[in-house]
C-alpha cells in the first residue's frame, strides 16, 4: 500500500489535473463543441484513473487490517457515498429498491455481529485450550525433570557398578594372567617330562643294546673256555659284526611307525594349514592342491638328496677312526640316528622354494612367496631325511597328471567323478616301502584328465625370476646351526 501511494504522490495527479482544469476554463469559449468535450473526456479518464489508484489503496488498507477492521467507516463513509453516486446516476432506482438495499444492508451487519461474537467466542476457546495446553506442558517439564533427576541417579550407580565390574575383570585378567603362567610352567614341566621320558628310551635303548652285546660276550667267553678236541681256526670278524646290532638296527621299527603317523600328521595338519593360507591368495582350489603336492614332492626329493650327502660327510670323516664291530655303512646311519639334529634343515628349505619357483606347472601372486608354506617345507623335509634312516627306507610313489588311477595307491577326493578312469591331479602322495603302499595318497580323478594336463602343459606359466625382498630375506635366514659341512672328528 505504501508504496502505491509513494507512486501515486510521485506522479503528482493532482496537480496535473488542476492545471489541465485551469486551461481548459481558460480556453472554454475559444475551443470548439467538440474541443471541450474532448478536454472533458480527457479529465474524467484521467479522474478515474485516479480513483482506481485510490480504490487500490483503499484495498491494500483494509486487507492490512484484518477481516473486521475499518467495517464502521466503510459503512458510515464509503456505502452512503456509493448509494448517493448511483442514484444519482441512474434516477430509475425507486424507494423500494433503496429500501430493499436498506435490509440487505441491516442483515449484512447482523452477520457481522454474529461473525464477530463467534469469531470471539472461538478466540475464548482457543485461549482455554492453550491454558490447558500449557497446564500439561508444565506438568510435563516436571516430569521430565523427574526422569532427569532419575537418570542421573541411575548413571551414578552405574559408573559405580562399572567401576566394581572393572575392577573385577582387572582382578579377573590378573587370575588369568596367572594361570597362564601356570599353565607355561606345567607345559614345561610336561617338555622337561617327555625329554626325561624320550632319555629314558634311549637309555633303556642303550641298556638293551649292552645286555645283548653282554650276552654275545658271555657266549664268546664260554665257547673260548670249553675244551676242543680239534683246534680251532680263528674265524673271520664278520660273523662277529653281524652278531651285535646297532642303535639304529635295534629302533627301525619304532622309527618306522612313528614316521610313518608323522607323514599321516602332515596330511591331517600341516597340509591344511598350509591349504587356509595359499586360498587367501588364490582362489582356485586346484591350483592350490599342485603347489602344496609338488612342494611335498620337492621336499622329498631334497631331504633324500641332503641325506645322501650329509651320510658321504659323516663315512668320509668316520673312515679314518672307524675301529667298531659294526660296518661302516652301519656305523654312518647310526650316528644319523643318533644326530638328526644336526639336519640343516634350512638350507633344504631355500632349495625347494626354488625349485618351486622354476616349477612351470604352477602359479604364484607375485606380491607373496612360496616361503608362506615353509612350514609344511620344513616339516615334509624333516621326515623325508629321517625315513632315509630306516631299513628298507620310505619314499614317495611316481605320480604323473594323467595316469591310470589306481585303488592301492590312492583314495579319490570329495569332488571327484568317481566313473573317471584317469587322474586330473594329486592332492597328497602315496608313502611306499619297497613296492609297497603302507599309506594312500588321495587323487581327483574326471573325464578328460590327459587333455585337460596336455592343455595346461602348453599354456603353462613362464618362468619368474623373483628378487628376495627384505622381508623374504628375513623369511629364509636362520640362526647359524651345526650344517653337515661343518662336520668334524670332535663331533663324533
Amino acid at each position: 500500500m505504501a508504496d502505491t501511494l509513494r507512486r501515486l504522490v510521485n506522479t503528482s495527479s493532482f496537480s496535473v489535473l488542476h492545471d489541465k482544469v485551469e486551461i481548459w476554463y481558460k480556453d472554454y469559449h475559444v475551443f470548439s463543441c467538440d474541443q471541450n468535450l474532448s478536454r472533458c473526456c480527457e479529465l474524467i479518464e484521467l479522474t478515474a484513473k485516479i480513483q482506481g489508484q485510490l480504490f487500490t489503496i483503499l484495498n491494500h488498507t483494509a486487507t492490512e487490517g484484518g477481516h473486521y477492521a475499518g467495517v464502521d467507516i466503510l459503512k458510515s463513509r464509503l456505502l452512503p457515498w456509493l448509494g448517493t453516486c448511483f442514484s444519482m446516476a441512474s434516477p430509475s432506482v425507486t424507494n423500494d429498491t433503496s429500501l430493499s438495499l436498506i435490509q440487505d444492508s441491516v442483515q449484512k451487519d447482523r452477520k457481522i455481529r454474529e461473525l464477530n461474537q463467534s469469531h470471539d467466542s472461538d478466540i475464548q476457546m482457543i485461549e482455554t485450550q492453550l491454558c490447558s495446553t500449557r497446564l500439561q506442558l508444565d506438568s510435563v517439564k516436571a516430569e521430565l525433570a523427574d526422569t532427569h533427576l532419575e537418570l542421573d541417579d541411575t548413571k551414578n550407580k552405574s559408573a559405580t557398578t562399572l567401576l566394581a565390574t572393572e575392577d573385577e575383570i582387572l582382578q579377573l585378567r590378573a587370575d588369568l594372567r596367572a594361570a597362564h603362567e601356570q599353565v607355561d610352567i606345567y607345559r614345561r614341566k610336561l617338555d622337561a617330562l617327555d625329554d626325561y621320558e624320550r632319555q629314558i628310551r634311549l637309555l633303556r635303548d642303550e641298556v638293551s643294546h649292552l645286555s645283548t652285546e653282554k650276552a654275545l660276550l658271555q657266549q664268546r667267553l664260554v665257547r673260548s673256555r670249553s675244551p676242543s678236541p680239534l683246534p680251532r681256526r680263528s674265524r673271520p670278524s664278520s660273523p662277529l659284526r653281524g652278531e651285535s646290532p646297532t642303535r639304529a638296527q635295534l629302533t627301525n621299527s619304532s622309527r618306522h611307525a612313528r614316521l610313518v603317523s608323522r607323514f599321516s600328521d602332515l596330511y591331517a595338519v600341516e597340509r591344511l594349514e598350509a591349504q587356509s593360507l595359499l586360498r587367501r591368495y588364490i582362489d582356485d582350489l586346484e591350483m592350490v592342491q599342485r603347489i602344496i603336492f609338488i612342494a611335498v614332492m620337492e621336499s622329498f626329493q631334497v631331504g633324500k638328496l641332503a641325506y645322501r650327502q650329509f651320510k658321504l660327510r659323516v663315512r668320509k670323516t668316520l673312515s679314518p677312526s672307524h675301529l667298531g664291530p659294526e660296518s661302516l655303512e652301519e656305523a654312518a646311519v647310526d650316528y644319523i640316528v643318533r644326530n638328526l639334529d644336526l639336519y640343516d634343515v634350512q638350507s633344504s628349505v631355500n632349495d625347494v622354494i626354488n625349485a618351486m619357483n622354476v616349477n612351470p606347472r604352477i602359479s604364484f601372486p607375485p606380491e607373496v612367496d612360496f616361503v608362506l608354506i615353509s612350514t609344511l617345507i620344513r616339516e615334509t623335509c624333516r621326515a623325508a631325511f629321517a625315513m632315509q634312516t630306516l631299513e628298507p627306507a620310505l619314499d614317495l610313489a611316481f605320480a604323473s597328471d594323467g595316469e591310470l588311477y589306481s585303488d592301492f595307491k590312492y583314495r579319490r577326493s570329495y569332488d571327484s567323478e568317481f566313473s573317471a578312469p584317469l587322474v586330473a591331479h594329486h592332492v597328497w602322495p602315496a608313502l611306499m616301502e619297497e613296492n609297497v603302499v603302507i599309506v594312500k595318497g588321495e587323487a581327483l580323478t574326471r573325464r578328460g584328465a590327459l587333455w585337460r594336463s596336455r592343455s595346461r602343459s602348453r599354456s603353462a606359466s613362464p618362468v619368474r625370476s623373483r628378487s628376495v625382498s627384505p622381508t623374504r630375506h628375513l623369511a629364509f635366514s636362520s640362526p647359524k646351526r651345526s650344517s653337515p659341512g661343518r662336520l668334524s672328528a670332535s663331533w663324533l
